[in-house]
C-alpha cells in the first residue's frame, strides 16, 4: 500500500495552480517573460545574440527572484522593505544605555558627604551640634559599639 507524506504544519502548504507553480510564481514568471523575451528579440540584431541573452537574463532575474524567494513566510518584497527600513530609514545608532548602580551609589555618597560638610559648617557658625553628631558622640562614650534600637534597654545573660 503506498504512503503519501502529509506535512504537520498545513499553513506552509501552497496551492498549485498550473505546472506545479503557485499563482504568485505564475504572475511573476509571466511578467518576466513579457519583459525579457521582447527585449531579446529587439536587441539581438543590434548588440548580438550573446549580449542580448545576457540583457534578457538580467531583466528577467528580478521577476524570478520575486516569484520564488520567501524567507520565514514573507515574500521578497516584504523582506526587502525590512532591509531598506533598517539600513536607510531608521536611525543607525540605537545605543543601549544601562543604569549604572555603582555610579548612582557614588553620587549618593558624594551628596551625603556634601550634606555632612554643609551641616558641619552650619553647626560651626551657630555653635550647636547636629542630631547625628550627638548620636555619634553618645556612641563614643558608650564604647563605640552601635546597638540595634531593640537591644538598647536589655542586658543579655549568659547561660552556663
Amino acid at each position: 500500500m503506498p504512503f503519501v507524506p502529509v506535512p504537520k504544519d498545513l499553513t506552509k502548504v501552497k496551492t498549485k495552480v498550473a505546472f506545479n507553480l503557485t499563482k504568485r510564481q505564475l504572475i511573476c514568471f509571466g511578467a518576466g517573460g513579457l519583459i525579457g523575451i521582447p527585449t531579446y528579440l529587439f536587441t539581438r540584431g543590434s548588440i548580438g545574440n550573446d549580449a542580448a541573452a545576457l540583457l534578457m537574463i538580467g531583466l528577467m532575474l528580478p521577476f524570478f527572484l520575486f516569484g520564488i524567494y520567501e524567507k520565514d513566510g514573507q515574500p521578497f518584497e516584504q523582506v526587502l522593505g525590512h532591509i531598506i527600513r533598517a539600513q536607510f530609514l531608521y536611525p543607525k545608532g540605537r545605543p543601549y544605555q544601562t543604569e549604572n548602580i555603582y555610579a548612582a551609589l557614588e553620587r549618593q555618597n558624594q551628596q551625603e558627604k556634601e550634606a555632612m560638610r554643609l551641616e558641619k559648617s552650619a553647626a560651626g557658625k551657630t555653635g550647636k551640634t547636629s542630631g547625628s553628631r550627638k548620636a555619634t558622640a553618645r556612641r563614643r562614650e558608650s564604647g563605640g559599639k552601635k546597638r540595634h534600637p531593640a537591644h538598647t534597654g536589655r542586658k543579655t545573660q549568659r547561660r552556663g
